[in-house]
């Protein structure tokens, strides 16, 4: 697989080239994420603290949000998620006024809120199947949009397992809903499977075996693979424990082109990022 040197994204008037992968640090202003080491709900200082070491380790981007999406979560109140989302906005941005925030939420108030205090981008894990208003909302706020896959929701989603060939099945839905809205008018679709949402374990990593597929398009590709239940639960560890497990899944992420990733530990995401780059097949420009 070739980088493309011509994919980029556009936040706040800043170029970012996608001519090797991005980081995009993992903040969470709720107290029930998956993982507690991404939480951040305990106060303004702390929120500043997580957010500006991430972006000293080398985060390009930083993904906010206020509403748990684990299996098995009931989503928080609108209204609430919403103020979270502009109050974690404004913080940082009072503080890190050159940081870059992406708000990561299905719904197209939030994501109207969150643009609105300041942040660049919309990460959205329904890819608009939670909100018919996302999509609109996009095409208006003309902002890059992260485009995900999931059935049903997370209370159901792992319910809704069946596939008769699940990478097929999940990269024509993503292109599908990324040429539709590149046709009326959209910039800068990411699109993501959304590993662990919808899919099994087995599922998630035929995925990931088949990315490289789903690179061809012209579209980039972010993967959030960290700390998930795909790395935790095959080597029978715990999230807290499965940074190493992570790391190596990152790895065939960029191995197979992709663009972004959704991490939380981002000092070791950069030094993957640094080492797959000396790899001149990968990355013939850096030679």
């Amino acid at each position: 697989m070739i980088a493309d040197s011509s994919l980029s994204l556009v936040c706040k008037g800043i170029l970012i080239s996608l001519d090797q992968p991005r980081i995009m640090g993992i903040l969470n202003l709720t107290e029930d994420s998956f993982y507690a080491g991404s939480r951040v709900h305990e106060g303004e200082s702390y929120l500043v603290e997580r957010a500006g070491a991430m972006l000293a380790a080398g985060a390009d981007l930083l993904d906010l949000g206020a509403c748990s999406t684990r299996p098995g979560a009931s989503p928080v109140d609108a209204s609430l998620e919403s103020d979270r989302i502009q109050s974690g906005v404004e913080c940082i941005l009072k503080h890190i006024p050159d940081a870059l925030i992406s708000i990561d939420t299905f719904r197209a108030k939030v994501a109207r809120t969150g643009i609105m205090a300041g942040a660049c981008m919309i990460n959205d894990i329904a890819g608009g199947t939670l909100d018919p208003a996302m999509h609109s909302t996009i095409l208006d706020l003309q902002v890059p949009y992260v485009l995900g896959h999931l059935r049903g929701n997370p209370a159901t989603m792992q319910s809704l397992t069946e596939y008769h060939d699940v990478s097929a099945e999940v990269f024509e839905t993503l292109l599908s809903k990324a040429i539709e809205l590149q046709n009326q008018g959209a910039m800068d679709i990411v699109l993501d499977p959304c590993f662990g949402f919808a899919k099994t374990r087995e599922q998630n990593f035929e995925i990931l075996a088949n990315l490289r597929h789903l690179t061809r398009f012209g579209f980039p590709v972010m993967a959030g693979i960290s700390r998930k239940s795909m790395v935790y639960k095959t080597l029978n560890i715990n999230p807290d424990n499965a940074l190493n497990g992570t790391t190596v899944m990152n790895t065939v992420a960029i191995l197979q082109g992709v663009k972004l990733l959704r991490v939380h530990d981002v000092a070791e995401a950069v030094q993957c990022v640094q080492l797959c780059q000396e790899l001149p097949s990968l990355f013939p420009t850096k030679q």
